[in-house]
């Protein structure tokens, strides 16, 4: 029986557990050599893919690919490309047919959020449009939370605990400086439309008084006057006031707060930083000194306080996706399933590419207080177990320890270049 090879690529925004998926994916084509040939990395992408800039990982040792499951960030690079329409960028679609079956592929797993799942979607239509035979699984990642389907997202898990250890931290300090210094501390992180993120940090305050105070949701508009009320109460009651706020918070009108009037690769908006805006509202208003933090990067790169049930659930899927090509599934996406139990228990399941492609799920209005600024019981119970358990990678000189893989590029074999537009 002949064996093809597959090819694996990572997409947007890189999380703290991405490479746990990579090394699901890589260590579980390795135990399946018989069926499947070598497994290439796409560097940068789809882009990778698209320019035949292809890595051979059979080059890297078993060691070094275990150590993906402690390494952040994305071993192999990643891009925000997103493919156009096959009627419209046939183009595309033909360049990576040439590139496919000039390296023997007839596997592609894309891990990414929504918009690269509508890339991987797109992918799998080739062999219908086409007429090549290629097998496509999208795998999920995005520190957002908001694809659909699946319980919550590899890379979410993580950010959530960072977050919420950042802020309780945070909160400890500010409240010790608060007599006659700072009164008020916002922690800025990401979420465009969706708040997952800023109501994870919800989950370091377990007492009265606990920080965060404040949590402010893309879901929900600012209410300027409510707003400083509440700032004014909590200094007055517990003297100081800590805050989570999210990057896409909404005025009345709906515009982002801290627009820019830029986009990015995909067509979002580019935000500018909110925590700014909001500290001078505080400052012109109140008249409370202030500091703001922006975790930005930070958040998402932090494997040394990684969530060990994220990192499980990253490996899980990446794991999953060989598994369901070799059963003859395609354009499917592995998702992680909540079990109904008094613990937390999960499994694996699938959704269809068609149904994930495009689509973020938003915070239900049930996981937001009334007032909201704060999240509810139900979102304590969703989140929480998404942070339980550490995965420490390994220390050397006081400092985590990690892989850089030698990414050896594969010979190309084609001729004619193509350029990105």
């Amino acid at each position: 029986m002949e064996k093809f090879n597959a090819l694996y690529a990572q997409s947007g925004g890189v999380t703290a557990v991405i490479n746990a998926s990579a090394c699901g994916v890589i260590e579980t084509t390795r135990k399946n050599s018989d069926k499947i040939g070598k497994i290439y990395a796409a560097r940068n992408g789809i882009i990778g893919a698209l320019t035949e800039d292809l890595i051979d990982t059979s080059l890297e040792s078993d060691a070094d690919i275990a150590a993906l499951r402690y390494t952040p960030s994305g071993a192999f690079g990643s891009c925000r490309h997103k493919l156009g329409s096959i009627e419209k960028h046939r183009k595309q679609y033909e360049r990576l047919v040439e590139v496919f079956s000039a390296h023997h592929i007839r596997y592609f797993f894309y891990n990414g959020g929504g918009d690269s799942q509508d890339t991987a979607h797109k992918v799998s239509q080739i062999s219908k449009e086409l007429g090549y035979p290629i097998t496509c699984i999208g795998i999920p990642k995005t520190v957002d939370n908001d694809l659909p389907f699946t319980d919550n997202s590899p890379g979410f898990g993580s950010v959530a605990k960072y977050v919420a250890v950042s802020i309780r931290e945070a909160g400890m300090d500010v409240a010790s400086m608060a007599l006659t210094s700072t009164k008020v501390f916002i922690l800025e992180v990401m979420g465009r439309h969706a708040g997952w993120i800023a109501a994870a940090g919800g989950l370091a305050a377990e007492q009265e008084g606990d920080s965060p105070h404040i949590i402010l949701f893309p879901e929900i508009p600012l209410n300027t006057a409510a707003f400083l009320n509440r700032v004014e109460e909590c200094v007055k009651k517990y003297a100081h006031c800590s805050i989570v706020v999210s990057e896409g918070v909404k005025n009345a009108e709906g515009n982002f707060i801290s627009e820019q009037g830029l986009v990015d690769a995909f067509g979002h908006k580019q935000l500018g930083g909110v925590a700014p805006v909001i500290a001078k509202l505080i400052k012109e208003n109140l008249g409370y000194k202030y500091h703001w933090a922006l975790a930005d990067y930070l958040q998402r790169a932090a494997r040394h306080i990684a969530s060990k049930t994220d990192v499980e659930h990253a490996y899980a899927v990446g794991k999953a996706a060989v598994e369901m090509a070799l059963a003859g599934k395609n354009a499917v996406m592995p998702i992680i399933v909540r079990e109904k139990s008094d613990t937390y228990r999960w499994s694996i399941g699938e959704v269809p590419l068609d149904k994930v492609a495009n689509v973020e799920m938003k915070m239900p209005r049930e996981y937001i207080t009334e007032d909201g600024f704060g999240i509810t019981e139900a979102c304590k119970h969703y989140l929480s177990p998404l942070i339980q358990g550490e995965d420490y990678p390994t220390y050397q000189h006081g400092l985590p320890v990690y892989v850089k893989l030698k990414n050896t590029p594969v010979e190309k074999k084609l001729n004619t270049i193509f350029e990105i537009v």
